[in-house]
């Protein structure tokens, strides 16, 4: 998967979320609490995505920072 895909799926949870608050699910502990716990992973693997391909990049670029 790449940074592109996991931010793709980032932004369908996000607007499942405003969509859940919207229809007045927000007093639904357990759905609400499971798509931030979602959310929160995504952005998580993201980040994480989305930094390792900068740095695969800036190495196929340049000589690999060492120290």
């Amino acid at each position: 998967m790449t940074a592109h895909d996991m931010r793709m799926r980032l932004g369908r949870l996000t607007a499942e979320h405003f969509d859940a608050i919207a229809a007045g699910l927000g007093d639904d502990d357990g759905y609400i609490s499971m798509l931030e716990h979602d959310l929160a992973v995504t952005r998580t693997a993201y980040v994480g995505l989305a930094v390792t391909e900068i740095a695969s990049l800036r190495g196929q670029l340049a000589a690999p920072q060492v120290g």
